[in-house]
C-alpha cells in the first residue's frame, strides 16, 4: 500500500450551519444537547467511511452539550475505524471538552499531543506509521487560533514540527488563507506542498475562504484534492489522496487498543 485517501473536516460539534445568522440563533447548541447533532454524526460518519485517515477539528470528547457522547468514538465506531485518537485542548468540565480528533484505519506505532502555543486551547496530534524503508510517515492534525499573534507562534511551532519529520502531513483547520504571510513562510522554510487557494472551504453555505488546508513534505506526492460539498457544518471537509516514494510502504504493526495513548 503507498498511496492514503485523507479527509479533514471541521465539525462543529455536529452543528449543522446553514447561514451566518445560525451563529446567533443555534448558539444555544454549543451548550446544550440537541436532537439533530446526532443525526449529523451519523451522516458524516456515512462520508468518513471512504477515508483511509481522517482529522477532526471541533469535536467534542463527551460533555453536556454532545449529551455526553464522546464524538471521536462516536465516529470512529460508525465510520468503522478500528483507531482512534481525542486530544481534548479546552475542558470546560461538564459543559464542553473541546477536541481534536485521529480516525485511522492505518495503526499508527506511536500518537504525539502537542500545546500549541498562544493562549490554552489549541493543539496538534502527530501520528506516525512505519514505513517499509525503516522511516515513517507523520500525520499531524492541526487547529490554530484565530488572533493574528498566536497564529504565527503556531505555525512557527510547525515549522519546527517539520524539521523533524522528514514525511510529514500537516491537515486541519488553519484559521488562514493563501494570504497569511506565516502560512508561505511555513512552505517557504519547509518546502512542503498542498496549499491551493482554489479549495475554499468556510462557510459551508457559500464557501469564500480558504481556511482548511492539507500540507505535505516534498518526498510526497499529490494524487488529488478536492473540497467536498457535505455541508453539515460551517466547513467543507477537504479531502486529498497522497503517494510515498515509489518502492516505499507502509509496514506492518502489532494492533493495539481504541482510544490509544499518547506520548506528550
Amino acid at each position: 500500500m503507498r498511496q492514503l485517501n485523507l479527509l479533514s473536516y471541521n465539525v462543529q460539534a455536529g452543528i449543522h450551519s446553514r447561514q451566518y445568522s445560525d451563529y446567533f440563533t443555534n448558539s444555544w447548541k454549543h451548550l446544550l444537547p440537541h436532537p439533530e447533532q446526532l443525526v449529523n454524526l451519523t451522516r458524516i460518519a456515512q462520508l468518513l467511511r471512504q477515508f483511509d485517515l481522517v482529522g477532526l477539528q471541533e469535536v467534542d470528547a463527551g460533555s453536556l452539550r454532545s449529551a455526553y457522547i464522546d464524538q471521536v468514538q462516536y465516529l470512529a465506531r460508525h465510520g468503522a475505524f478500528p483507531y482512534w485518537y481525542r486530544q481534548i485542548n479546552r475542558n470546560l468540565g461538564p459543559f464542553a471538552q473541546h477536541s481534536n480528533g485521529l480516525l485511522s484505519r492505518l495503526c499508527p506505532q506511536q500518537i504525539t499531543a502537542h500545546r500549541l502555543p498562544g493562549l490554552p486551547g489549541r493543539g496538534a496530534v502527530v501520528a506516525e506509521f512505519p514505513l517499509t524503508d525503516g522511516s515513517d510517515l507523520a500525520i499531524a492534525i492541526v487547529h490554530l487560533a484565530l488572533g493574528g499573534r498566536a497564529q504565527r507562534q503556531q505555525l512557527d511551532y510547525l515549522i519546527q514540527l517539520a524539521a523533524q519529520h522528514p514525511r510529514l502531513v500537516l491537515m486541519g483547520d488553519f484559521n488562514c488563507g493563501c494570504d497569511s504571510k506565516g502560512l508561505r513562510a511555513l512552505l517557504q522554510q519547509t518546502e512542503m506542498h498542498g496549499l491551493d487557494c482554489a479549495l475554499k472551504t468556510f462557510p459551508s453555505w457559500r464557501p469564500r475562504h480558504t481556511l482548511d488546508h492539507i500540507l505535505v513534505s516534498a518526498a510526497l506526492r499529490v494524487v488529488n484534492a478536492r473540497v467536498i460539498n457535505y455541508a453539515l457544518s460551517d466547513h467543507l471537509p477537504l479531502s486529498m489522496t497522497i503517494e510515498l516514494p515509489a518502492g516505499v510502504h507502509f509496514a506492518e504493526t502489532p494492533s493495539v487498543f481504541n482510544g490509544l495513548t499518547p506520548r506528550d
